[in-house]
């Protein structure tokens, strides 16, 4: 018998205290600051979360990296996607803790590396630098040309070689967040031809993408609102592989909140926010998300859906936030489910799911123990998967 998939869990290295974090909210400022400080918004509300079997982590400690990769291991998850951070002229972020996994070849756990190739800003964070700076971007996402995507190659070119990275078709993966930048096609040629001069088989760039927009494009470039959402899954694919990706890894996000509040009730929330500054709480169910979260399209064989266990952004961003309820293990289930169906068909090495996400704890959007739930959601998937 085949196998049933291969889920691959990005993984988000904020999780212990960095000087420009110091800087922007505070000494020791994590991930945890703001989960920490969460409040329940409307009765019934899941916040805050707290975590268990981990607790509130420093990924600086290698035993809590063990730990993450043996309860990962135990619930069928092939490796991690570690979200890896380049803006430009060598400036990193958060590069520590999967420089000590490379470094010291522990754990001993597959891995790739998604590049979050955006620029950082407090636009939806509760804490608000505008009024000092007049600007509330943190750092910018810059694209510098050859020169600085060849050095930005060689910082990771010994991951690459690394026994445990993840690989398609003999060829590691590379996810990219925005992969419509219009640099994007000089980058991805230039990392092809120096992946083939040191070596390597290929490589496997893999283009985050939605698979339906709010807003459509017109001749002139000017955005106009949509009175229904387009099914246009195809050719927003198309027109990423098209940029010289080998696959998608799809997000369906935009699409499941759209069909299951409907556009014209969400159009009247944004104009409430923007025009009068009313902010009225954007909550969905997590089964009709899930029941409109994925097309036909994600059974191409480049095509990798993702699982989204539970959303829950108020840590961050208060009222602002799109919040996922009846997140539960039983929902979840069948989420997983539905989309091994999915993929039942494409070739064992092409069925590639992504979990969003093993930690992100302050976007509600996590697998790791939590007070609620211990250990229920990986040992749903552990029984699905095996």
């Amino acid at each position: 018998m085949g196998k049933k998939a291969r889920v691959i869990a990005f993984y988000l290295p904020q999780f212990h205290p960095i000087p420009e974090n110091d800087e922007w909210w505070g000494k020791g400022f994590t991930e945890w600051t703001n989960v920490g400080k969460a409040k329940p918004l409307f009765k019934g509300h899941d916040q805050p979360r707290v975590p268990t079997d981990l607790g509130y982590y420093d990924l600086r400690n290698p035993d809590i990296r063990e730990e993450q990769t043996k309860l990962a291991r135990e619930a069928g998850i092939e490796g991690f996607a570690y979200w890896h951070y380049w803006f430009g002229d060598g400036k990193q972020l958060l590069e520590k803790p999967f420089n000590e996994v490379l470094k010291s070849g522990n754990p001993d756990f597959p891995f790739c590396l998604a590049w979050a190739n955006h620029s950082w800003s407090n636009s939806t964070w509760s804490k608000d630098f505008k009024k000092k700076t007049g600007s509330s971007l943190l750092i910018e996402q810059r694209y510098l040309g050859v020169k600085d995507y060849t050095e930005h190659f060689y910082s990771v070119l010994d991951a690459f070689k690394d026994s445990r990275y993840i690989c398609v078709d003999g060829k590691p993966v590379f996810v990219l967040y925005n992969p419509n930048d219009s640099h994007i096609p000089e980058f991805i040629s230039t990392w092809r031809a120096l992946a083939k001069e040191n070596g390597l088989k290929g490589l496997h760039f893999v283009g985050q993408t939605y698979n339906a927009t709010l807003r459509a494009t017109t001749g002139n470039n000017k955005h106009r609102l949509m009175l229904r959402l387009p099914n246009d899954a195809a050719e927003r694919f198309k027109k990423t592989l098209e940029i010289g990706f080998d696959a998608i890894c799809s997000i369906g996000m935009v699409r499941a909140e759209m069909l299951s509040k409907g556009l014209i009730n969400k159009y009247i929330s944004g104009l409430l926010s923007k025009v009068f500054h009313y902010q009225r709480l954007d909550i969905y169910d997590q089964k009709r998300i899930n029941a409109f979260y994925y097309t036909e399209e994600d059974k191409w064989e480049n095509v990798y859906p993702t699982l989204i266990p539970r959303w829950d952004r108020s840590p961050r961003a208060g009222k602002k936030a799109c919040i996922y309820i009846n997140s539960t293990p039983k929902v979840f289930k069948s989420n997983v489910e539905s989309v091994i169906d999915m993929i039942k068909d494409k070739e064992d090495e092409h069925k590639l799911v992504f979990l969003a996400s093993w930690n992100e704890w302050a976007e509600g959007n996590y697998i790791e123990p939590d007070l609620k739930y211990g250990k229920e959601f990986l040992n749903v998937l552990k029984a699905v998967l095996k």
